[in-house]
């Protein structure tokens, strides 16, 4: 009888959880909308606040570059500190500081408290984003659905990625560049409560105080890498003390990391997660597709606006069937997760993704827009593809008491990839861009040098050229830069081969044996529970 009641009372509890685990996914969708518009938001502000606070080109770099460089750093601090002290505590003080930085920003009167404001709600940010996945994990525990719900998740993402400048773009056209801050307010207003209210509580087992100095170590080490690594995609030299001090010291403060977390009975992050196949091939994939392909965008975005000639508004537009495909692969990744498992399923993502830059490859000075079309829809359903199984396979292999930690590598994968992406692709756009200004009609060497940097910069000089040497550089910057844009791509789509070899060491199939994780009950169910036994 015993028995009976408790299998009626368990048959309960996960009636009422699975009534409220969909409600805490748009909660959760919701806080990562918030915080993956505002890195993307401020692009199209940047010349409305260029002109009203006037910030020097230093002071302007800080201002774009703050939040991405602060809520890398901070994602495993944060994440573990989540796994030690709560993820829902961890999430809920993030939506209050996000808040209070976002007003901050959006009533700054000069060029350091944007800055300062743009640092907190980067904080805010790594507070927010591994502690979203971790709290996804608990409350899913069913492998088929925590997959539906990634997905999800993940289709969430590839909007605020998309969302951010169309929205900064029509709140310009209608208010202050303050705006593009300010909306977020009302939002976290809601979302404390009702998070507060619905979200479960959570952490792992707690043994152990909070390792605080490995949790600095890490902090400054990302930074530093991270900082070294966008000085390098920015074009910096190699050789630049402002870069190479960064990276150096953060390197180190890194492997001092590992090594500390080796030592420790209980390490902020087990590093035996590696030791998995499953989960190191996982966080190696995601490196590998940032790596690919986070640097085309910017190169294609040159591309549309410099080449062709498109406005910023007909660029953001041509590049919207890109994300529509993406969020189409997330929401059918559950789907092809059961249905062909991690292995398959990430490998041709990758194999799709390398096909469609293949394709692009045949973009030249005219508009093709159905090609654009086509390899734009396929590129964006395959990286979804990829990110998708691999965020999947690496948290379903991460223990529970090791969420955060697990998803604040993800994280921490993904913004390095993508930082170090720029770098790679951005050198390779440039020297195969270079050397077809070097011997231009009439240009003579300073001009040609200077024309090199970019094609921006190109069009400056053949401008204040003029005449035929003007024409003849803007021609010949047209065709260096198709012809970079075209060794760029097939650079990437080895990359991209490279990580479909890599996902043949992830699992056959999906295991959905259900012993993953344990979620918890609402309180009335707790209560019901504990009266039938």
């Amino acid at each position: 009888m015993s028995g009976t009641t408790t299998a009626a009372a368990l048959r309960r509890r996960a009636a009422g959880a699975g009534a409220n685990r969909w409600v805490v996914l748009v909660v959760l969708c919701v806080s990562l909308l918030l915080v993956a518009v505002d890195a993307t938001v401020l692009h199209v502000a940047v010349p409305a606040v260029t002109e009203d606070l006037r910030p020097g080109g230093i002071e302007l770099l800080w201002i774009v570059d703050i939040y991405p460089l602060v809520c890398a750093s901070l994602l495993i601090l944060f994440g573990t500190l989540g796994d030690r002290v709560g993820r829902r505590r961890v999430l809920l003080l993030g939506y209050a500081l996000f808040g209070v930085a976002s007003g901050l920003a959006a009533l700054a009167d000069n060029a350091q408290v944007l800055i300062l404001a743009r640092a907190l709600l980067g904080v805010g940010g790594a507070m927010i984003m591994p502690a979203t996945l971790s709290i996804l994990r608990q409350v899913f525990p069913d492998r088929r659905e925590r997959a539906l719900a990634i997905g999800i998740w993940s289709a969430v993402a590839a909007v605020g990625a998309a969302v951010g400048p169309l929205l900064g773009g029509f709140l310009l056209e209608h208010f202050w560049w303050g705006s593009v801050f300010l909306v977020n307010i009302p939002l976290m207003l809601v979302s404390l409560p009702v998070g507060r209210l619905l979200l479960p509580e959570s952490k792992g087992d707690g043994e152990g105080p909070w390792d605080v100095v490995g949790a600095l170590m890490a902090a400054v080490g990302l930074f530093g890498v991270v900082l070294g690594v966008k000085r390098l995609g920015g074009g910096e030299s190699v050789g630049s003390l402002l870069t190479v001090l960064p990276l150096v010291v953060g390197a180190a403060l890194l492997a001092a990391f590992v090594r500390r977390q080796r030592r420790r009975a209980q390490p902020l992050i087990d590093l035996k997660m590696f030791a998995r196949p499953a989960f190191s091939t996982s966080v190696g994939c995601i490196v590998l597709a940032m790596l690919a392909l986070v640097g085309l965008e910017l190169i294609a975005a040159q591309y549309l606006q410099l080449v062709l000639g498109l406005s910023p508004l007909e660029t953001g537009l041509r590049l919207l069937p890109l994300t529509f495909a993406a969020m189409a692969a997330g929401l059918a990744g559950a789907r092809m997760l059961r249905r062909f498992g991690p292995r398959r399923m990430v490998c041709c993502g990758f194999l799709l993704t390398a096909f469609a830059v293949v394709l692009l490859t045949a973009l030249g000075r005219t508009d093709d827009c159905a090609l654009m079309l086509t390899g734009f829809v396929l590129l964006g359903f395959g990286l979804e593809t990829t990110l998708f199984g691999a965020y999947e396979s690496m948290l379903s292999e991460a223990p529970q008491e090791q969420a955060g930690g697990a998803a604040a590598i993800g994280e921490t994968s993904y913004q390095l990839g993508a930082g170090i992406g720029i770098a790679l692709l951005g050198t390779v756009m440039n020297a195969a861009y270079a050397p077809g200004l070097s011997d231009v009609p009439g240009v003579r060497e300073p001009a040609s040098s200077a024309a090199g940097h970019s094609l921006g910069e190109a069009y400056e000089v053949a401008a204040q050229l003029g005449g035929v040497a003007g024409v003849a550089l803007r021609h010949a910057a047209r065709d260096a830069f198709v012809h970079g844009l075209h060794v760029t791509l097939l650079v990437s789509a080895g990359l991209l081969m490279l990580g479909a070899a890599m996902a043949l060491r992830l699992p056959r199939a999906m295991q959905c044996d259900g012993t993953g994780a344990v979620e918890l009950p609402a309180p009335r169910d707790a209560a019901e529970s504990r009266v039938s036994v």
